[in-house]
């Protein structure tokens, strides 16, 4: 158990560790919703006002302000990071970085303490963490969320998405996005780039751990072997997501032309996946753009790029007949890699505007419309829309500041 907002710990430097509503409430329903999606995550057991006003300068622009204060108590197997290999190390404490390496196999990783030999053990230990990894930012990348800070003291060696700060779900569907205001210059920890950074990130680790294995060699291994972990996790969820058995080679340009049209189309990632199964693929019928009426967000664009849309369904609706899997099978494949909600920017808005007057209750509601995000829910259909126009540029909506 881990509180984010009770106070100073010894840890807290200058800062006066609160953390303040909005931050909190992203926090507590992002945690869930992710779980509930299938992404490895840390939880949120509560959530708590406490009453107490908290000065924020929340875009960093030098106008502070005073915001409810709270309190959220998060839940994990362990909190440990990247970051806390790299402090000993940088400080070429060894006796203590190699306690920590040990303490975080015994612990974390009990299935290792079977190995004897301190080489093997730790060998594994680092290809285990590379594996995770690959695997947390493959569901980050099928899901369309945005971590937005992957810095070293956000990974988690559980491969658990951990600290909620300016993170994003992808509305219309852009490589490019970030929602990270102080990563808008760069773009650094964008939508597209998430598996280059946790990539960097694990090079990282292994420069801390260098010191204290036998060997790089089995680092090396890990970083090396990184990129196709990835790339065996992606296949696996992309597959999942367009209906088909398995993703074969010949299957990349059809997969590279989606994305490139998806994102000069400004067409909705979610909907547009959720929809995909509604396709007509018969052979004696031309699929249509018409189960995705409600999924662009500029009709010029579609307009503009309708017949390059319609010509990659007829080539989709081809590949996907050559499966041999009943219509129903390959429906339930993608309705459970395809999310029919995601806790959308504006939707979080939406709950601490309220929240901040008093109105917990569309907290509640979000909570539990997040925890089933593969059903229709038809009573629940408006927290499945694209963003209105009104969120595009607004502040919380669609860039925020890691300020809590």
């Amino acid at each position: 158990l881990q509180l984010k907002g009770a106070g100073p710990t010894p840890y807290s430097r200058t800062a006066d560790g609160r953390a303040v509503l909005r931050s909190s409430v992203r926090e507590f329903l992002c945690s869930e919703a992710m779980h509930a999606l299938g992404v490895p995550t840390t939880r949120a057991l509560s959530l708590v006002a406490t009453g107490e006003p908290v000065m924020r300068d929340m875009l960093y622009d030098g106008h502070p302000a005073y915001e409810p204060g709270a309190i959220v108590c998060r839940v994990a197997p362990s909190f440990t990071r990247f970051g806390h290999f790299e402090l000993p190390a940088a400080r070429r404490d060894l006796p203590l970085l190699k306690r920590l390496l040990e303490f975080t196999i015994a612990r974390d990783f009990p299935e290792l303490r079977a190995d004897a030999d301190p080489a093997t053990r730790h060998a594994r230990f680092f290809m285990h963490v590379c594996e995770r990894t690959a695997r947390m930012v493959a569901h980050f990348m099928r899901v369309g969320f945005v971590h937005g800070v992957m810095n070293t003291d956000n990974m988690s060696i559980l491969g658990l998405t951990i600290d909620y700060g300016p993170y994003g779900f992808v509305d219309n569907f852009d490589l490019d996005w970030t929602p990270n205001t102080t990563d808008a210059e760069h773009r650094r920890y964008r939508f597209g780039q998430q598996a280059q950074v946790a990539h960097w990130n694990l090079s990282c680790l292994a420069r801390a751990l260098a010191p204290v294995f036998e060997s790089v060699e089995p680092l090396q291994q890990g970083i090396d072997a990184f990129p196709a972990l990835y790339e065996r996790e992606m296949r696996a969820m992309t597959a999942a997501k367009l209906g088909f058995a398995t993703l074969e080679h010949d299957d990349e340009p059809l997969v590279d032309d989606l994305y490139t049209l998806l994102q000069n189309a400004e067409v909705d990632m979610t909907l547009f996946f959720r929809q995909l199964e509604r396709v007509e693929l018969s052979a004696g019928s031309a699929p249509t753009l018409a189960p995705f009426d409600d999924a662009f967000y500029d009709q010029a664009l579609r307009t503009e790029h309708s017949p390059l849309l319609s010509a990659w369904l007829e080539r989709y609706a081809v590949r996907a007949r050559r499966d041999d899997q009943a219509p129903e099978q390959r429906r339930a494949r993608m309705n459970a890699a395809n999310p029919r909600f995601i806790l959308r920017n504006y939707l979080a808005q939406e709950a601490i505007d309220a929240a901040t007057q008093g109105d917990e209750s569309l907290i509640t509601t979000l909570l539990a419309v997040m925890r089933r995000p593969y059903d229709e829910q038809p009573e629940h259909a408006r927290f499945a829309k694209k963003r209105p126009d009104w969120a595009r540029r607004k502040v919380g909506c669609s860039m925020l500041s890691c300020s809590s």
